[in-house]
């Protein structure tokens, strides 16, 4: 195993999913290079990916909105859950075919003006979650990216406090993948165990900088990296 390559992945998929989301698509090339099957990489990945998310939120804790995640939760483990059950028992093929075009929708919003400054209805919120959660337990390739696009066009706040709340879904969302691919999927553990800690200080040093990034500068980073990612998941 390509000790190297994971321990740099790692560290570049944490701080990637941090700012910006799409971290997973650094990571899971990687595994795939190291000799992983696609699904062994897919699952292995979703788990090592989780301790850059909680690093992550604890990097943006001071621009979280508490009681705002609080009810967002059990959401997006219900959606995650489902994506989990879909992945393990139907072909990922069909599914794969349209990730592209799904990650570049979701960049494209981002340069959508919002009208006024209003949230949309609570129900809206929540499909928009459960949603993307589903998404993140079946496959999860640039979910921060998708999730920062539907909570920007959902919620009235600040781009930073949309950031800090993506990464507390996200990593709900690996939370409970890690727990049902463990339990349930072939996991590579001794790959997990060098992408992990890497994520981890990727994704609190990622956060960090995110705090300090201008809105403006954020969103078209958020945007051009998504572009990027959907090219590469449409040609690769």
């Amino acid at each position: 195993m390509n000790v190297p390559l994971l321990l740099t992945a790692g560290l570049a998929a944490g701080a990637v999913n941090a700012i910006a989301g799409g971290g997973s698509l650094i990571t899971f090339p990687a595994l795939i290079a190291a000799g992983l099957s696609p699904v062994t990489a897919n699952v292995s990945n979703s788990i090592a990916a989780t301790g850059g998310y909680l690093a992550s939120v604890a990097g943006s804790w001071k621009d979280l909105d508490r009681k705002k995640a609080a009810r967002l939760i059990p959401t997006a483990l219900a959606g995650a859950a489902v994506g989990c059950a879909v992945l393990l028992n139907t072909p990922a093929a069909a599914f794969e075919a349209v990730v592209p075009f799904l990650v570049l929708a979701a960049s494209l919003a981002l340069l959508v003006p919002k009208k006024e400054a209003r949230e949309t209805h609570p129900a809206v919120l929540h499909l928009t979650i459960f949603g993307l959660s589903t998404y993140a337990g079946y496959f999860g390739a640039a979910v921060g990216v998708m999730l920062l696009a539907g909570l920007s066009l959902t919620l009235a706040d600040k781009l930073t406090r949309v950031n800090a709340l993506k990464n507390v879904i996200s990593a709900t969302t690996g939370l409970a993948t890690a727990a049902i691919f463990g339990i349930f999927a072939s996991v590579n553990w001794g790959a997990v165990a060098l992408l992990l800690p890497a994520t981890i200080i990727g994704g609190y040093l990622g956060a960090r900088l995110a705090r300090r990034v201008p809105a403006k500068v954020l969103r078209a980073c958020v945007v051009v990296f998504g572009i990027t990612i959907a090219a590469w998941l449409l040609f690769r």
